[in-house]
């Protein structure tokens, strides 16, 4: 007998999936900002510090563990990517294995087996750059489920069902960063979801919870006393991609130009 899951997924191969492009980082206004939000009590709200991060990986590390993401793929809810920006005018990035083991070489990944060694007095500047899902307030991953098994929670962010995913894959191409992939044991989309099971319990991220810097910082952007929307409202922040409407919930403080 044909599942559930395999007949609503062969009665939608006709449909076509939804493509988004890529593009780059926008200056957030705290004024349009916060005129836009409701009057919920709680809408979660994530803040990554550039200038602290330092890529040792801890974040990835302890995030796969929390959320039963195999080790040893190249795939991670979260992940790190380094930027090497060298005085001819280059800028190369890369994220060995999400960055889990840290950025120890100076040798970058190119992809397709390609690699380039960079040395010190060739770079001109380097930085890392933490990611994650966005939990978008206009999510186009929840526009395009078939079946619901992505949708968006009161307080803003984005979950998936394992057990109501078909595995279509829609969401997957249609999210603009790039955040989500399949699950190898589950066979389901998977993506961040901010650890929910945890902040709705007065606990950490397990990301933030394992930067022994303080680059990460979750918190309830409508409260005015959090740390997060503090930040937001009185300081220059920078979100990705903001020109397709999205309205991301990722928030960077310090973001270079060149991050794509």
């Amino acid at each position: 007998m044909i599942s559930r899951r395999d007949f609503i997924k062969y009665s939608l191969q006709g449909i076509a999936a939804i493509a988004v492009p890529v593009t780059a980082i926008e200056i957030i206004n705290p004024s349009k900002l916060f005129a836009s939000k409701d009057a919920r009590e709680i809408r979660w709200g994530f803040l990554v510090d550039t200038e602290k991060c330092v890529g040792c990986g801890f974040c990835v590390k302890a995030c796969k563990n929390e959320n039963e993401i195999p080790y040893d793929i190249n795939a991670s809810r979260t992940w790190v990517e380094r930027y090497v920006l060298t005085k001819d005018g280059k800028v190369l990035a890369d994220s060995p294995k999400a960055g889990r083991d840290g950025f120890i070489t100076g040798r970058i990944e190119l992809g397709q087996g390609k690699y380039q060694d960079i040395k010190n007095e060739d770079i001109e500047k380097a930085f890392f750059v933490p990611k994650l899902c966005n939990q978008c307030e206009n999510p186009p991953c929840v526009q395009v489920c078939p079946v619901g098994a992505t949708y968006q929670t009161e307080d803003g962010v984005v979950l998936v069902d394992r057990k109501w995913c078909i595995g279509c894959g829609y969401c997957i191409m249609a999210c603009p960063y790039g955040v989500r992939f399949f699950h190898p044991v589950y066979h389901a989309a998977e993506k961040c979801n901010f650890c929910y099971h945890r902040i709705t319990k007065g606990l950490k991220t397990a990301c933030m919870a394992a930067c022994p810097f303080g680059a990460r910082l979750i918190g309830n952007i409508n409260d005015p006393n959090d740390e997060v929307g503090r930040v937001i409202r009185t300081e220059r922040v920078s979100v990705l991609k903001d020109e397709f409407g999205t309205k991301p919930q990722v928030y960077y403080r310090g973001l270079s130009k060149e991050v794509r």
